[in-house]
This record gives C-alpha cells, structure tokens and sequence, in this order.
C-alpha cells in the first residue's frame, strides 16, 4: 500500500516498524541521495542530516531514506532493540505519519573495517525539481518475507550452497521487484542496483541477477561485501532510480 507524505513531498510503501519499504518523490519533487565520505555514529548522523537540511531550506518532514553501517550482524532481538532506539529518533523528529514509519532504510555490517557503533552512511532527502524522471529509493531487504521476524522464516535458513544463495538471490529480487511495482516503477528506471553479501556474486550475476533486472544492468551492479543486518541472512539488496546523488566531503 502506498501513502502519501504530502509534508515530505513524497509517497512512501507501507512496510514495518523499522522502516518503509520504498519511497518514491511527488510531483514537482526529486529525491537527493547523499553519501557520507565517513560514516557517522547514528546518532550524530542524524544531528548531521538536521544541519543539512537547514542549510538547504529543507524540513525534517523531507528525510525519506537512510542507510546505516552496523559492527556486525544481531540477533532478532538485538535488532528489534535497535529498532527501537532508532524509530524513538523519528517520532522526536515528528517524522510518523498517521503511526507509520515512512522512511526507508538499508541496514549492513561490512566484514571488512566495520565502524565501532552503528553509524550513517548515506541518506536521501526531497527537493523541489522539475525532472520528469521518477526519482525512488527502494528499501534493503534480505531473504526474509516481509513482516517476519521468524529464523524459521528465512530461506533456506542455515544454507550456502550455491543452490541455496540462488534461492536466496532470486527472492529478494522477486521482493525488489514487488516493491519497485509497489511504486509504480519499473527496472527500467533503476540507474542504482546494490548488493550486500560476503558470498561470491560472479555467478549469480550471469544466471539470476542480470536477465532479472533487464535495462538497470547498463548501468552496472555495485557489489558490497557486507552482511546483512540479522544473523541468518545471506544476501540483501537495495535499488533506486532517478536520484541527484551527492558525496560530503566533511562528513
């Protein structure tokens, strides 16, 4: 179900607690995608964004995505309470509309040079633009359906076969592909296709991902070697089309 934002300039997909499952700019709006150069622990991150938009004319009602670096993967318990941590931030921002969390998230722990703390990599903000494109980010998710917080959930729970990661693979792009839908947006318009695993994608690239995508694989597939959030998840993916993207130097 998508609902709209009409103080953020943008509609965003229901999805749940912690975050939306995709948003996407209104008429006469763009959504600008900026990339710390250095993550920030999370909640500086988010005093950041706040000087951020000010200095652009921007409310707090415009912040329709975040991207998050974690130190590692958590249980469903330690993510839920994390969750909980983040979501009070939104409520104090006033950013719930009507109780429901509308801005998208990703959410991964790079095996590699992990951040001590939960930190802000990334976020996305609405800005007046007269672009024609649809500007949309579309929320991580991993092999799990939407709305469960069961390991018994998971597909092919505890597997890493090849076979398995195929399986994986090609549910969460059935899930992107959902969402994207959910948006009223295509593969055609994703310029932006991110992965997030620490398993070998080469193959899954040739045989499920590319002939999946069609059109977005002109534009390359941005291989991230991360876990994804929850212990037990294997592979994630996030997409997003039509966004002015920006890197901060300072941040």
């Amino acid at each position: 179900m998508m609902l709209p934002n009409i103080q953020g300039g943008y509609s965003f997909l229901r999805g749940g607690k912690p975050y939306s499952a995709g948003v996407i700019a209104a008429a006469g709006c763009a959504i600008e995608h900026v990339r710390l150069h250095k993550p920030l622990p999370w909640q500086e991150g988010f005093a950041r964004i706040d000087a951020y938009l000010r200095a652009a004319g921007r409310p707090r009602a415009s912040l329709c995505a975040i991207a998050l670096r974690s130190p590692a993967a958590l249980s469903f318990d330690g993510f839920r309470e994390f969750n909980n941590s983040y979501v009070d931030v939104l409520k104090s921002w006033n950013l719930l509309v009507d109780g429901v969390n509308p801005v998208a998230r990703t959410n991964v722990a790079p095996e590699v040079d992990p951040p001590a703390q939960p930190s802000l990599y990334a976020f996305g903000y609405t800005i007046p633009c007269d672009a024609m494109a649809a500007s949309f980010v579309v929320a991580g998710g991993g092999e799990l359906p939407d709305g469960s917080a069961d390991p018994r959930d998971i597909v092919r729970a505890n597997e890493t076969s090849a076979d398995a990661l195929a399986a994986k693979a090609e549910f969460v792009l059935g899930l992107m592909q959902d969402r994207l839908h959910g948006l009223g947006a295509t593969w055609s318009q994703v310029t932006t296709t991110n992965i997030y695993t620490v398993y070998d994608v080469n193959a899954l690239l040739v045989t499920i991902v590319l002939p999946r995508i069609g059109a977005a694989g002109k534009h390359g597939v941005t291989w991230h070697y991360t876990r994804p959030p929850i212990v037990g998840l294997e592979y994630e993916m996030d997409v997003r089309g039509g966004t002015l993207d920006t890197t901060l130097a300072d941040g």
